[in-house]
């Protein structure tokens, strides 16, 4: 199996999963967060639609400067609905998906740096940081299932059986 076949199917497992959970959203709980310091519902459930657009990124362009000194290059289209928010997870993994299916183990080898400010904040082969945005995006529909359940919503089964759902999906 090449790195390209392994993310293809990895993009497939973690939307699904990403799916199942931002399903459980209820739409008007965008500002809703379970401490001051914690990010809000909404944002954390933008995160999660969005991040398999990262991968896209990462094919696509030598880096990403996420805080250029001279303004944002990108925006992200308004989400309030749980509909918007899985229509935005359908894009980003289009996008991903159009990237990867472009793309070969050499290309996925080569560098690509993440910058703030024009500051190199992590790099290494394609390949890794893709893997580390799969992870992020592991870890932040983590959190989502946790508020999730302090909400008193449903949490899906994701890795296997909660409390809510019993099947290993």
């Amino acid at each position: 199996m090449t790195l390209r076949e392994m993310f293809l199917a990895q993009l497939d497992r973690e939307s699904a999963r990403s799916k199942k959970a931002l399903e459980q959203m209820p739409d008007d709980k965008a500002q809703w967060k379970p401490h001051d310091k914690s990010m809000p519902f909404g944002y954390l459930a933008l995160l999660v639609a969005t991040i398999p657009s990262w991968v896209a990124a990462q094919v696509a362009q030598d880096g990403l400067d996420i805080a250029p000194k001279d303004g944002p290059k990108f925006t992200v289209e308004p989400m309030t609905t749980r509909a918007d928010y899985i229509r935005g997870l359908e894009n980003a993994t289009a996008k991903a998906r159009a990237a990867l299916d472009g793309t070969n183990d050499d290309h996925l080898n080569r560098n690509w740096q993440l910058l703030v400010g024009g500051n190199v904040v992590a790099e290494g082969p394609r390949h890794e940081m893709i893997q580390d945005s799969f992870n992020h995006l592991a870890h932040h529909r983590g959190q989502m299932t946790v508020y999730l359940r302090l909400m008193g919503a449903t949490v899906p089964a994701l890795y296997g059986p909660s409390a809510d759902d019993k099947s290993f999906s």
